[in-house]
């Protein structure tokens, strides 16, 4: 099966449109920080022919599927095995001080979400995994045997935002006194045992927990807290940022972010803003912004996307 076929960027033509004007300037580099297969970078490469792509993933998988690819513009592609936090690292490891533009497309992966081993998903049995990246040590089983039934409760409300958090953490430390966990199938079993019956119809028991897990395993809140503002002192003036966030732990940080980027920094009650006071940044869009209807049902996983974008007005004094 061809990987356009399995893999659908979303909203790729609004992430176009809204870098394109800081990516049409000769030699200009973008930073695809969540490269993933490929889908967006490849889009970028092929409208604009002198740019240069910096493409950033946490997943190896995903990396080589990306490589080949982009293979028909490696002259302009550098692909580094990295957590999105780790873009300046990235960056000066490629003698590249400043950058035209950053996207990211946060949230798991198609590739991710379809390969069942890899245990992301709460509908299909698999081995309780979630790593992003395979080569660390943290995984939702290790997580299940060891952790507190209080930091259980504590990552599942945090994390899931889930009402039944200490339930589930009561349930799961019972549990696996009996029997350790190793598989999805065994978490769902457990989780759906507790739950109301009123609560199941209202959409399916583990969502929540499994979304949690994921998010702790792979620190993906603590690592976007540390990536927007290490990006946003990547880009040059000029330069733009798109950010399209799936769930609201995730858009709660973009949006808190650059809206301080985007603020003026002068004291209450100053007559006249000084220079160094003005915005570093404005914001391209009002709120956040949703996929359209068409986009969602020619795209499903396109459904729960908030896009956030901003470009550098100056450097900070």
């Amino acid at each position: 099966m061809a990987i356009n076929d399995i893999h659908t960027p979303v909203l790729l033509d609004r992430c176009v449109e809204l870098l394109a004007p800081a990516l049409e300037r000769p030699g200009a580099v973008l930073v695809d920080a969540t490269l993933g297969m490929g889908g967006h970078a490849e889009a970028f490469l092929q409208r604009f022919p002198e740019l240069v792509l910096v493409g950033l993933d946490r997943d190896l998988d995903a990396l080589a599927i990306a490589e080949e690819r982009l293979k028909p513009f490696r002259d302009r592609v550098h692909l580094v095995h990295t957590v999105y936090d780790g873009i300046q690292d990235a960056l000066a490891g490629l003698g590249i001080p400043e950058v035209a533009g950053v996207l990211f497309d946060l949230g798991v992966s198609s590739l991710q979400l379809d390969r069942v081993e890899r245990g992301f998903s709460y509908s299909k049995d698999a081995p309780l995994d979630m790593r992003m990246d395979n080569t660390s040590d943290l995984t939702a089983e290790r997580i299940l045997a060891t952790y507190s039934e209080q930091e259980l409760r504590r990552i599942f409300h945090e994390y899931g935002e889930e009402k039944l958090a200490a339930r589930y953490a009561k349930a799961i430390v019972e549990a696996r006194d009996t029997i350790p966990f190793v598989r999805s199938a065994q978490l769902v079993a457990v989780i759906t045992a507790v739950t109301p019956v009123v609560v199941q119809r209202a959409g399916h028991p583990a969502k929540r927990v499994f979304q949690a897990l994921r998010i702790e395993v792979n620190q993906e809140l603590a690592v976007l807290e540390r990536a927007i503002p290490a990006a946003l002192d990547s880009v040059a003036v000029g330069g733009r940022i798109v950010v399209m966030a799936y769930q609201s732990l995730e858009d709660r940080i973009v949006k808190q972010i650059l809206a301080k980027a985007s603020g003026s920094t002068a004291p209450a009650g100053l007559p006249i803003e000084l220079p160094e006071h003005k915005p570093l940044f404005k914001l391209l869009i009002r709120g956040a912004e949703l996929a359209s209807d068409e986009e969602k049902a020619k795209n499903p996983r396109a459904t729960p996307v908030r896009l956030r974008a901003a470009e550098r007005l100056r450097r900070a004094a």
